[in-house]
Parts: C-alpha cells; sequence; structure tokens
C-alpha cells in the first residue's frame, strides 16, 4: 500500500517507517521543516513537507500522494505545552480527515490516548467515556482527545489507537528523558494513581498491524496497569536513583486501561507485556552505549 505517515520524524514515526518499509509498503512521510529530509529518505520514506494547520497544504499534499492509507502520529509535546497539542488534534486531525474525504481515502489510523477517561473503579476499557467534566488543564486534553476521535470516526476505516504512557528510546522516560532527570532530582512522589504504559516499539508495532485491522478505537497498553506506589520504585532502581516519596494521593481519573479487546478481537500482544522488563531492558541498553 502506499501511505501517507503524518508526523515521520517523530519518536513513534522514526520506527515505524522501517516496519512499513519492510512489510513492502511505500511511505510518505511528513515533516515540518525540511531539514529533516534527509532522516526520512534514509530510512527508505520518501517525504513532504506539510504544515497541518495550513489546509490548504494538507489537501494539495494528500491529493499529490493519493495514498491508500494516512496514518497520523503528529503531536507536539516537545514543550510539554498541553494547548499545543490539543490544537493539533483538533485542527490537524479535521484537516487530515477532511483531505482525506477530498481525495478519496477511506482509511485513517491515528493516535490517541489511554489516560483521557472518566473516573471510576478498575482499569477502563473502550466503552467507558472520556473524561468530559474534567477540570482544567486535564479539560484542555480530554477537548483534543475527543475532537480527534470524533473526526476519525467519520471515515469508512477511522482506526483510533489509545496508546498508553509511552516508554523507551526518544520519550520522557528514556533514561536520559525528562521524567527520569526529575526521579533522580526526586522531584516525583509515588501516589496511588494507575498507569498502563506502552513501549515505543510497540506503539509503532501496533500501528503497522493496525493496517488490517477494522474500524473502532482500541486500547493499546500493556498486560499490567500499576499505581505509582509499585512502578515508580522499580523505575527509579533501574536508573539508580533513590526510592520516591511514596503518598496516598490519588490523581482524577488515573485507572489505567484494559487491552482485552485488542487481544480478543484483534489477537493484538505487546512485545513488551510489562513495563518491568521494558524498564529494565531501556536501562541496559542506554548504560552500554553511555
Amino acid at each position: 500500500m502506499k501511505i501517507f505517515l503524518v508526523g515521520a520524524t517523530g519518536v513513534i514515526g522514526r520506527r515505524l517507517i522501517p516496519l512499513l518499509v519492510e512489510s513492502g509498503h511505500e511511505v510518505i512521510g511528513t515533516m515540518r521543516v525540511a531539514e529533516k529530509r534527509q532522516l526520512l529518505e534514509q530510512s527508505g520514506a520518501s517525504s513532504a513537507v506539510v504544515d497541518v494547520f495550513d489546509r490548504e497544504n494538507v489537501f494539495t499534499s494528500v491529493r499529490e500522494a493519493q495514498p491508500d492509507v494516512i496514518i497520523h502520529q503528529l503531536t507536539d509535546l516537545s514543550e510539554r505545552n498541553l494547548v499545543a497539542n490539543s490544537r493539533i488534534r483538533q485542527e490537524g486531525t479535521r484537516n487530515l480527515v477532511d483531505a482525506a474525504k477530498e481525495a478519496g481515502v477511506r482509511h485513517l489510523i491515528a493516535q490517541s490516548i489511554a489516560w483521557a477517561y472518566a473516573p471510576g473503579e478498575g482499569p477502563a476499557d473502550e466503552s467507558v467515556p472520556l473524561d468530559i467534566e474534567a477540570p482544567e488543564p486535564r479539560l484542555t486534553t480530554i477537548k483534543g482527545v475527543q475532537a480527534l476521535e470524533s473526526a476519525v470516526g467519520e471515515l469508512e476505516r477511522g482506526v483510533v489507537l489509545r496508546y498508553g504512557l509511552l516508554y523507551g528510546p526518544g520519550t520522557w522516560y528514556a533514561p536520559d528523558g525528562t521524567i527520569a532527570e526529575q526521579v533522580r532530582r526526586g522531584q516525583l512522589v509515588a501516589d496511588s494513581g494507575v498507569v498502563s504504559f506502552l513501549h515505543v516499539d510497540d506503539a509503532a508495532h501496533a500501528a503497522l498491524l493496525a493496517l488490517n485491522w477494522p474500524q473502532g478505537i482500541f486500547n493499546i497498553v500493556d498486560d499490567e496497569p500499576a499505581p505509582a506506589t509499585i512502578w515508580l520504585p522499580v523505575y527509579a532502581a533501574t536508573l539508580g536513583a533513590s526510592a520516591p516519596t511514596v503518598s496516598t494521593q490519588c490523581p482524577r481519573a488515573a485507572r489505567g486501561a484494559t487491552n482485552t479487546r485488542a487481544r480478543r478481537l484483534l489477537n493484538w500482544q505487546p512485545l513488551y507485556p510489562s513495563w518491568r522488563e521494558g524498564f529494565a531492558r531501556a536501562a541496559r541498553e542506554w548504560s552500554s552505549q553511555a
């Protein structure tokens, strides 16, 4: 298939391109600045400079590419700016979906998140509503997710991948990432909020497999939702950091998610079933390269 990969130079996009190329697909990867063109082409993809906020540019790019599938992996989190990221989910996704319709593209796969669910007991499945009554700043994130998923659902084969909290190379949770540095400084508290993690390689692999999945929304998370009182001390130990301070507080809707639907309906299995092995491997690989 010919695939139009939006966000191709991001942490997932860079891992996804080789998977797509090795599977025999033709990939057109988009970037915001032309300086990254060589990075994409070295991975076996052709490239296009696309500004998702420039509606005319998006329409022209999709029309010229004439892809069979659009994969939307675009975020704006380098500065941890929730407003900017929500804008991409709302305006950027709207432009991509409308451009797909105009070009006759019926299949679009988009990245979403698995921690936008309303509060409740136990890990959330896909039937749980989004947390639309959340206060700010969380509400900004929820509105972005809601807009993205609604737009993607307009297409005949719109697939939404609700990723868990990403870790692995290039993420905030990498040993050289922002969260790791905060843990080393003792700035993170181990509260009772539950998290579902996902290794970036599992995120990329799921996007590859989703080329053959039906329309719908799927939680793509590992098998072990865990409170920070459990995972954070393990994570700190892999970094050689001191054990974190423990708190009984629980952030709003920090309940984790279940991957049962993807496992049963699609036979999806994570390459890293638990963050325990993923954290340890990431630490070993980083140490060997240091």
